[in-house]
This record gives C-alpha cells, sequence and structure tokens, in this order.
C-alpha cells in the first residue's frame, strides 16, 4: 500500500522535497497547502513545474481540506523557529498524521522550547503518530553524522564541526537570511533583532553532547558578518566589496569553562570552496571531511523524503534524527 503524503508549505525547500517524492512509486500526493495566492487553488503539479502535467491534486490555503484526508504523513517546511509553526504541527498531529519537519529548531527542541516539546510529545503520543525536525543541518552534517562517527570510539572527550558554504549557489530566501549584500551595520542591527542568523548550531552542540553522554554547564554562540573582498554577483543579487557576504557563526558547549563541543560555520557568497570537517578527539582520534560540502537545499529534501518511511516505524511522540535509525536512500522499490 502506498504511503499517502501532503506538503505544507511550498517554498524553494518543499518544492524540491515535493518532486522528490513524486518520483517515490511508494508515495501517494494527495495535495499540498500554501497561503499564497499565486498557489493556492492550483494544481501542485502545475506549481512544481513538473513536466508530466497536472497530477490532478491541488494546493489548498485552508490546511483542514487537506489533512481531513488523514495522509500518513506531513512534509512540513515552513519556518525556522518552532514558536510559529506549533500550530500548523499540531494540526497536523490531530488529523493522525505523522510529520517530517525540517523546522531547525524543531531538530533537538528539548533544551531551548522544553514546553513546547513537552506539549508535541504529549499531542504525538495520544494520537499514535511521531514528529521528527530533519535537515541537513541540523540533523545530519553536523550532529547525527559527527554521532555516527562516534561509533567506533572507545572514548570521546570532545567533538568539532566545521561546516563552510558558498551560498552564491544556495536559494535566494538562504541568501537574504544570512545578510548577502547588506551594510555591516545593518547586519547588525538585525542580528540584535534575530532576524539574521543561520539556525541549528546550539540544537546541534546539544544533540552532540546528549547523544556522546558529555553533561554541558553552557551552549554559547556569537555571530560575526563575513566582508566580501571583491564584487560577488549570484542568480539572484550581487554584493559588492565590503558588503556583508554572510554569516560566520561559532558555538560553543562548555563544561567548567572547558570547551567540550565546537561548531563554527561560515555560510557566504564567494565562499572559494565548500567543505565539511568532523572530528572527534578520544580513543581514538578520527577525522572525515567532505570536499565541496554537502549541498544543503538537495541534501535537506533528500533527509526529509528519505526519512518518510523511518517516521511510519518510529514509537509515537516527539523524536529527533538522533532517535531515527540511519535512514538510508529511500529504495525506489515499496517499502
Amino acid at each position: 500500500m502506498k504511503i499517502s503524503i501532503a506538503q505544507f508549505g511550498l517554498g524553494p525547500i518543499g518544492l524540491e522535497t515535493l518532486r522528490l517524492a513524486a518520483t517515490k512509486p511508494w508515495a501517494r500526493i494527495i495535495g499540498a497547502i500554501d497561503i499564497d495566492p499565486a498557489k493556492a487553488g492550483r494544481d501542485v503539479g502545475e506549481v512544481v513545474g513538473s513536466t508530466d502535467g497536472p497530477w490532478g491534486v491541488r494546493v489548498y490555503a485552508d490546511a483542514a481540506t487537506i489533512l481531513g484526508q488523514e495522509p500518513d504523513v506531513v512534509m512540513h517546511t515552513t519556518s525556522s523557529y518552532l514558536a510559529n509553526v506549533m500550530d500548523q504541527l499540531l494540526l497536523c498531529i490531530e488529523a493522525g498524521s505523522s510529520v517530517v519537519s525540517t523546522c531547525e529548531e524543531l531538530a533537538y527542541p528539548f533544551r531551548k522550547h522544553p514546553e513546547l516539546s513537552r506539549k508535541l510529545d504529549e499531542a504525538a503520543r495520544k494520537e499514535g503518530v511521531a514528529v521528527a525536525g530533519v535537515g541537513v543541518n541540523p540533523g545530519f552534517v553536523m550532529d547525527k553524522l559527527l554521532l555516527t562517527l562516534s561509533a567506533v570510539s572507545q572514548r570521546v572527550d570532545s567533538a568539532r564541526a566545521v561546516r563552510i558554504v558558498d551560498a552564491s549557489k544556495r536559494r535566494l530566501p538562504l541568501q537574504k537570511k544570512i545578510g548577502a549584500g547588506m551594510t555591516v551595520e545593518e547586519f547588525r542591527a538585525q542580528v540584535e533583532a534575530g532576524v539574521i542568523k543561520h539556525h541549528g548550531l546550539p540544537e546541534s552542540i546539544a544533540m552532540v553532547a546528549d547523544g556522546l553522554g558529555i553533561a554541558l554547564d553552557d551552549i554559547s554562540e556569537t555571530i560575526e558578518p563575513k566582508i566580501a573582498t571583491s564584487k560577488v554577483t549570484t542568480q539572484f543579487l550581487t554584493v559588492e566589496a565590503g558588503q556583508v557576504a554572510g554569516v560566520h557563526q561559532i558555538a560553543r558547549g562548555t563544561r567548567s569553562g572547558e570547551e567540550k563541543i565546537y561548531m563554527e560555520l561560515q555560510m557566504y557568497v564567494g565562499a572559494p570552496e565548500s567543505s565539511d570537517t568532523l572530528s572527534l578527539s578520544g580513543v581514538p582520534d578520527i577525522s572525515l571531511t567532505v570536499p565541496g560540502g554537502t549541498h544543503g537545499d538537495v541534501a535537506t529534501a533528500s533527509v526529509a523524503v528519505n526519512s518518510i518511511p523511518a517516521i511510519l516505524d518510529a514509537p509515537t511522540g516527539l523524536r529527533t534524527a538522533r532517535d531515527l535509525p540511519l535512514h538510508f536512500l529511500a529504495p525506489n522499490a515499496q517499502p
């Protein structure tokens, strides 16, 4: 029997997850939800730009129309902030649907949002479904992959992850989210307002700490601008020399003043070379570098779709990427 799937949110990531899910013979797309009047009411296949023509299902502004069909899974891709999507997630849960969400704060929400985490967990258990925040970062590169490396460790004393991303190859909303093209003064004002940042480093540190059994006293984070040294033109915008090219974020997990987990993200347009470098200090020391890095947009859609069979097999309640088994490429055969 095919898995019935609804898509909640049709931004760039939502469109990408929907296109990928539609290629799986085990998936049955029943519709999508988006309040954008340019999308609502149209055929989903038309909105995603399918070359196969109309899909025979529609985009609805009213979530209840689709959720009333009780999809097995909702792919949720609307916001980075957990508080902003709680009502959406609870609607999906109350419809009896499991949820795979790309909300970064949902990746590991227990430290920052304990009450919201409890509410989601209780609601999901009551309805007999599972909910998880997934993605590439947080959700894989700087946390789950790092934890996976520890499988061959006898002891881990500290952990480190450095991710460098050339944002010129990414979607426009992300380039805007990291402040590309702003002045330094504009950037700092937007950081202060909580608008400019990549979400997820503190969540990744908490996930890794809990997974490795490292007790932390504090998790801190700094956000600084990366300044363009020369003009950079992307598909969407131009950054002049001296303007902000993106973000340089560092998060640290410490115990008694000692750094136990270090995570650094440099995400800016014009980065000379993308890469992901992970290391564990202990017995033995382990290091892994992914040359070229992991493409965030492609990988996020892939993780979301590949998580669908796993979320249906997961215990009920609020789950995380750490809880789910390694969900390999979801096969093209019936699961």
